[in-house]
């Protein structure tokens, strides 16, 4: 029942988050939340252990690719679960390849979390991720001590907390996508993040050295709403295009009619000279 309830208040505050004016903010959420650092530095010299106990540096997953970062505890009951579900079944369907286009760093804020904690959890979702390859070498599941959790969650605006009533962490749902150099790039926020939204974020957050010529165009025609933490339909974008389709189209007519008028000049001209008219 208590976890139950606790999602429920988890939804209810990714939900707040989102539209602060629609819903009013629990007591229990005072100081909870996810500020946006947009292109401020993650701290990569932060050193963590990955799922085999090793002490690993966090610049170890960036370095030449964009970086999914993800702040859980793996003893969640409810809103971590939920949000770990949506980036991996999410990142199922983008048509990128983990460990080669991107990696994912899925960090437990709960330093009492183990790496066995984090094999376990490792193991739980590679089945949600299916059988597409990439999921060992990019999927990375770390625990770390006080300090180090405490400057990497301050450094990319996440605001949690612990409650003696409820015995679990106070925190709301969001991911963040981080630049090669450890810039830090998109935020989404709760607990439902659009494949094509992610695909379009990693792609922009790796500088264009990942992904298609249609991807770079999408990119184009949509803008990221860091209010929103979405990619929304860039008007201007479209008008500028539309603009510039139509200046190219009437220059094109131009040529052609152009072309078409010195044509039939030309034919009346050899018409001419061939019936000795003029």
């Amino acid at each position: 029942m208590r976890s139950s309830t606790f999602a429920a208040f988890g939804m209810l505050l990714a939900g707040a988050l989102l539209s602060p004016a629609q819903y009013a903010r629990p007591k229990l959420a005072n100081g909870v939340t996810i500020e946006q650092k947009l292109n401020k530095p993650v701290p990569l010299d932060l050193v963590f252990h990955d799922e085999a106990g090793q002490n690993v540096p966090l610049w170890k997953y960036f370095r030449d690719k964009p970086v999914v970062i993800s702040l859980v505890y793996f003893n969640c009951p409810s809103l971590c679960p939920m949000s770990l579900h949506e980036t991996v079944t999410s990142l199922h369907r983008v048509a990128l390849v983990p460990g080669k286009d991107y990696n994912v760093v899925v960090v437990s804020f709960d330093p009492k979390d183990t790496p066995h904690d984090a094999q376990l959890t490792k193991t739980k979702y590679k089945a949600q991720f299916g059988a597409r390859p990439g999921y060992d070498e990019g999927f990375h599941f770390l625990t770390g001590d006080q300090q180090n959790i405490a400057r990497l969650a301050d450094a990319v605006g996440f605001r949690y907390r612990w409650d003696d009533g409820t015995k679990q962490f106070v925190h709301a749902g969001g991911i963040m996508v981080a630049t090669p150099d450890g810039k830090l790039s998109r935020y989404f926020y709760g607990i439902d993040y659009a494949p094509s939204d992610l695909r379009m974020a990693l792609v922009d957050a790796s500088q264009h050295k990942i992904g298609s010529p249609v991807d770079y165009v999408l990119l184009f025609c949509f803008h990221y709403d860091a209010a929103q933490g979405k990619y929304t339909l860039a008007i201007v974008n479209l008008l500028k295009a539309a603009g510039i389709a139509t200046l190219l189209g009437l220059v094109i007519l131009i040529y052609f009619l152009m072309r078409d008028d010195k044509n039939k000049k030309s034919r009346a001209a050899a018409w001419k000279e061939a019936h000795h008219v003029g």
